[in-house]
């Protein structure tokens, strides 16, 4: 059987991914309105009512913008950290308590017929995390708003069969900005903020090396990055080290403001 994954959004103005396995259909994070979020579901075929629920990462706007007024709309239990319902509790509107569901890093569970595993990121969030996801043999992984590639995190995506990863700046083009003040430009480098291109390319290496072969670049600025630097970046970090992107492996950058494409991953892979 197939597992499905859909970057709808992923950037600073807004982030929302799809994934399907079965019967069961998950979204990470609803970063943009209830309506945009209605109309990149009707896209890709996947009618919000048939959700299963949406996996929150931490409690930045970016992150759930929407998660309120879909969960209240369509019913639809919303998992996120106990830290992290604190600190969006007045972001989001009331949720009806039988929609409320608490997860832990490192706590494993099952919803519908996909697995899910969540696991810490350093980010200046309460409690962040990214997730893992299993379909059968077949894993997908996301790992955004993190300020730094750990061993951690690295021990926690290892191996899976598609890996969206931040690749948010260009550390250059950040320091440049003259519409960022010292103190925004020095959170995002620092170790709880966000993935540099060279960062991200590097932890890419590491993630081939573990088996990995289909790789997105996620969770790009809109004002310290671009796609084809972002790309450009990463592509050149493995063409150095004989890894040939399109045939070796698959890369392709997420978009900020245009639904993705859909990957399906066969049970095979």
């Amino acid at each position: 059987m197939e597992m499905y994954f859909c970057p709808l959004y992923s950037g600073s103005s807004g982030n929302a991914l799809f994934c399907q396995y079965g019967d069961t259909r998950l979204l990470i994070d609803a970063g943009k309105t209830g309506r945009v979020l209605d109309e990149a579901l009707a896209k890709i075929g996947a009618a919000p009512e048939t959700l299963s629920g949406i996996l929150i990462t931490h409690e930045h706007s970016d992150h759930i913008l929407g998660a309120g007024v879909m969960a209240r709309k369509y019913h639809l239990p919303l998992y996120a950290t106990q830290d992290t319902w604190q600190a969006m509790a007045g972001k989001i509107g009331k949720v009806p308590g039988d929609l409320i569901r608490t997860v832990q890093a490192g706590k494993s569970f099952w919803l519908g017929e996909i697995g899910v595993e969540p696991f810490s990121i350093p980010h200046d969030a309460a409690d962040p995390v990214g997730y893992r996801l299993w379909g059968g043999r077949n894993s997908v992984s996301t790992a955004t708003d993190l300020g730094a590639f750990t061993d951690y995190v690295y021990s926690n995506i290892a191996g899976s069969t598609l890996v969206l990863l931040e690749s948010n700046h260009d550390p250059g083009m950040l320091r440049a900005n003259p519409h960022y003040n010292a103190q925004l430009k020095a959170r995002i480098l620092g170790d709880h903020g966000h993935l540099s291109n060279e960062s991200c390319a590097n932890a890419l290496l590491r993630l081939v090396e573990s088996g990995t072969r289909n790789l997105i670049l996620g969770h790009l600025s809109g004002e310290n990055n671009t796609p084809v630097l972002a790309r450009n970046v990463s592509e050149a970090a493995l063409l150095r080290e004989g890894i040939r992107p399109g045939e070796d492996v698959q890369l392709a950058v997420a978009l900020r403001d245009e639904t993705g494409n859909i990957y399906m991953l066969k049970e095979t892979e």
